[in-house]
């Protein structure tokens, strides 16, 4: 079987033909629930329930036989009773029979429900831990709309390979043998070798179609994935669509995906219209040489006429679990396609992880180092090349630098959503690779140049900091966010809905709710990543004080782009092509006329520039800057 290229081992679950069996064995977790017998005896359960309507299955066509042999005889008087009494006796039974096939049946799905949904449950709810688990680089590197597609497809198909494993497989099976005893007791070896043939050339045929439809299964899972990425990913920048007037340009890129989706499920049908015609054929011969058979021993008076209709009611009967086993065989495979994909991102290892007698870190400072880091996303591109600053406890270090100088990296690392290449960060002496993640993140609040909020009420993002905060708690943080007068103004105040990533609010009324959330959440460590770079300047001095409230006696890491917000730093550092190339307070750094005030010089110039404008345009009285919308 084909070794997976990503993660360089066999994949859990493939649809390829060498590795069913191993599939299913790996899957045997959602078909036979490990720790909860409920759902086990409900397995054997719904086992014996389809057990039982096979027997009842079975015997329908002795009633059958028996009807038509009780006609056939005839009679005259008392003996014309007897022949009217048993045939009604047997039409019942014949009824009967069949009222208990299908209530057992039934009786089947109403047991095996739970065991179906508690796999779609179970799959789902790991597939979304093990999303969380991976790394910021998967994430970066995602398409939004595949993946959710992919893992939808994948929760449904789980539930019809545990359903038809458990349900169909094993049933059928018995009762291929159990009319294979009857054929060969009842009619001879001659007959049984036809039905042995026929059921063999069906089930090569079925194979065989099978596997080479499940390549336009992928086909087909591969267009519908891309369609929906595109849609999803036009959807989200619905803005950017309408600012560049593209919307004819985004439906003939979805049009183009849905397309070829047209394509590959043309031939889907088209392919199963050829599999269930060569099924029919192979059948059908089957059938009839057994009824040539059958006619040819109702003449010679080997066989009575109830053994004609018997012979041809099993054939027919047969037919259900035979196309049955077609069609399982045809929807695990197709299941198995739809879920490989999902399998491939469970079967992915997170590309940071705690490693083995990990322990939640212990905050006493807390005092942060950087000891001769160095990093890279790509070996032919070092990011930080040997960075070595400490951040005493309560005190706050900028970083600042030019574009792509590894700002952003360091908070990164310090987060450890990347795990450093050489050298090492500590908090406390502790080494952030010997600490648990969770604990690490718990102790780390982050306000970030581009705050995402979620599409629910103002409450719900700022209690995300704290999900067990009380109503006052809330209150509270946003008063000291500068957020609270604003959001008490709004006709549904704290449950108003911000929308879709928050685009409902404007950007600083976005960037207080973060500092909102992060200040519910108070935690020992602060980062603050480029929080204003994206405002304004009025919005940025309106916030500014807010942040440095935040930071106030924390030990706080700086990220920033405008310098005039870390003029108050205790030390500053700058970066250049990943190395420390000042560092100081911004008096001592302006003193030394360097890259840090070079820096400092153009974007005064640029600040004057904007201030000038700005009182050309009020002196002209024709140009207003709108804000952004607030809510409503």
């Amino acid at each position: 079987m084909a070794v997976s290229s990503e993660t360089g081992k066999r994949p859990t679950v493939s649809a390829d033909e060498g590795g069913l069996w191993r599939t299913v064995r790996n899957l045997w977790q959602y078909m036979w629930p490990e720790g909860r017998a409920d759902l086990k005896l409900r397995v054997i359960l719904a086992i014996a329930a389809l057990l039982v309507s096979k027997v009842a299955t079975t015997i329908v066509p002795f009633a059958y036989k028996g009807i038509i042999d009780a006609l056939d005889t005839g009679g005259q008087g008392a003996a014309l009773v007897l022949g009217l009494a048993v045939p009604i006796v047997l039409v019942v039974a014949y009824g009967l029979g069949n009222v208990i096939d299908a209530g057992f049946q039934q009786l089947r799905d109403v047991l095996f429900a739970s065991v179906g949904q508690h796999a779609v449950r179970k799959l789902a709810l790991q597939t979304f831990e093990h999303m969380h688990r991976l790394s910021l680089r998967f994430h970066l590197a995602r398409r939004t709309g595949g993946l959710s597609r992919v893992i939808e497809r994948g929760t449904k198909g789980i539930e019809t390979i545990v359903r038809f494993t458990m349900l169909n497989t094993a049933p059928t099976v018995v009762e291929f043998v159990i009319v294979g005893a009857i054929f060969t007791v009842m009619f001879g070896v001659s007959y049984l070798g036809v039905l042995v043939v026929t059921i063999w050339l069906y089930l090569w045929f079925t194979i065989k179609a099978s596997n080479w439809r499940i390549t336009i299964r992928r086909d087909m899972n591969e267009s519908d994935t891309d369609a929906n990425s595109k849609a999803v990913d036009s959807l989200l920048n619905f803005e950017t669509v309408k600012y560049f007037a593209n919307e004819q340009m985004e439906a003939r890129r979805f049009d183009a995906s849905m397309e070829r989706y047209e394509r590959s499920a043309i031939r889907i049908w088209s392919s199963l219209g050829v599999l269930n015609f060569g099924q029919a054929v192979i059948f059908y011969g089957g059938v009839t040489v057994v009824g040539i058979m059958a006619v040819l021993g109702v003449l010679n008076g080997t066989l009575t006429l109830g053994d004609f209709v018997l012979l041809n009611t099993f054939l027919m009967q047969i037919y259900r679990p035979l196309n049955m086993i077609g069609f399982v065989y045809r929807e695990i495979r197709q299941g198995l396609t739809d879920i490989e994909e999902m399998f491939k991102l469970l079967d992915r290892e997170p590309e940071v992880q705690d490693k083995p007698g990990a322990r939640p870190i212990a905050i006493r400072g807390p005092v942060i180092r950087f000891d001769d880091v160095r990093f890279h996303y790509d070996e032919e591109r070092p990011i930080l090349k040997g960075v070595s600053f400490e951040i005493p406890a309560g005190k706050t270090i900028a970083v600042v630098g030019p574009s792509g100088a590894g700002k952003s990296t360091i908070s990164r690392l310090l987060y450890r959503f990347y795990d450093v290449i050489g050298g090492s960060i500590t908090i406390d002496g502790q080494d952030l690779r010997d600490v648990t993640q969770a604990s690490l993140r718990a102790a780390i609040g982050m306000v970030p140049q581009d705050t995402v909020l979620f599409n629910d009420t103002i409450a719900y993002n700022i209690r995300y900091g704290r999900p067990d905060a009380t109503d006052a708690e809330v209150r509270q943080a946003a008063e000291l966010a500068q957020i609270g007068g604003f959001i008490e103004s709004l006709p549904r105040g704290y449950d108003t809905p911000v929308g879709e990533r928050g685009l409902k609010l404007s950007g600083g009324e976005k960037q207080r709710v973060a500092i909102a959330r992060t200040i519910l959440k108070g935690p020992p460590v602060l980062i603050l990543d480029e929080a204003t770079s994206a405002l304004d300047t009025k919005t940025e001095q309106d916030i500014q004080s807010a942040l440095d409230a935040v930071a106030a006696d924390r030990t706080t890491l700086v990220i920033a782009h405008r310098l005039s917000t870390v003029v108050n730093a205790d030390e500053i550092i700058v970066l250049r092509d990943g190395e420390i190339a000042e560092r100081g307070t911004h008096r001592e750094l302006l003193a030394r006329d360097g890259l840090y005030a070079q820096m400092w010089n153009r974007q005064r110039e640029v600040t004057e520039a904007e201030e000038v404008a700005r009182r050309k345009a009020a002196d002209a009285g024709g140009l207003v800057r709108r804000s952004a919308p607030a809510a409503e």
